[in-house]
């Protein structure tokens, strides 16, 4: 690999898919309720349960129940939507921050991320989940504290979605890199076939029990883990 930045996808590349869906979605699900009553009149939250009701075809007069549904409507369908990120982030930031969660990687990951950074490479996150809740979960990991190691994180709002080349391009120019020197780590094809179109170096991550672990990746190298890549 040859390559300034390092750019990772989370969930099936650096945590398990269950860890997300299972842990972090049981753990969102019944407190976003909550979260929305008792702080419906910070800023994040009203914008967020605003946007809500609008996607959700809600009027401005529903209450947080009818609202909630729609979220969880939205975990259900597995849809990256603005205010359902924002609300989850914001949960999870919280209980991340009072020691009810705890992010579990895969063992390949840290000792290669701690590598990277010796040598000079910028780590960066691009993933669902809000920029909050990523850095978050990288303060509580069954690996310690590893924030120190990351310089940015991305989501759907701050770059856009995942499978655009439009995001890649964004994420560059924010990072200030060529993005023939920007390298993207993920486990779904079509992640990595709009950052290649981007002019990013691509490695697909096709871990055994994951979803896509069977997956196509077309001329995209692939590994199993994170020991297979050579600094």
């Amino acid at each position: 690999m040859n390559a300034d930045w390092v750019v990772l996808d989370v969930e099936g590349t650096l945590t398990a898919t269950s860890q997300t869906e299972h842990v972090l979605g049981g753990y969102a699900r019944p407190r976003l309720g909550p979260l929305i009553e008792g702080h419906g009149d910070e800023p994040v939250v009203a914008e967020a349960v605003a946007q809500a009701r609008k996607l959700g075809d809600l009027p401005a007069t529903a209450t947080t129940a009818e609202v909630v549904t729609v979220l969880h409507g939205w975990m259900d369908e597995g849809r990256e939507v603005e205010p359902l990120t924002t609300l989850q982030g914001l949960v999870r930031e919280k209980g991340y921050r009072d020691g009810d969660l705890v992010t579990e990687l895969f063992v390949d990951v840290v000792p290669k991320l701690r590598v990277w950074h010796a040598a000079g490479t910028g780590l960066a996150v691009f993933s669902s989940g809000s920029v909050a809740g990523q850095a978050a979960s990288f303060t509580r990991t069954t690996d310690g504290d590893l924030t120190p190691l990351f310089r940015a994180y991305f989501d759907t709002v701050s770059a856009g979605p995942k499978r655009e080349i439009a995001s890649y391009l964004a994420i560059a120019r924010d990072l200030g890199a060529d993005p023939a020197r920007v390298v993207l780590f993920s486990d779904t094809p079509a992640e990595l076939d709009a950052a290649e179109d981007a002019g990013w170096q691509t490695v697909s991550v096709a871990r055994q029990g994951e979803p896509f672990a069977d997956a196509d990746f077309g001329t995209h190298r692939t590994v199993a883990s994170f020991i297979e890549v050579s600094e």
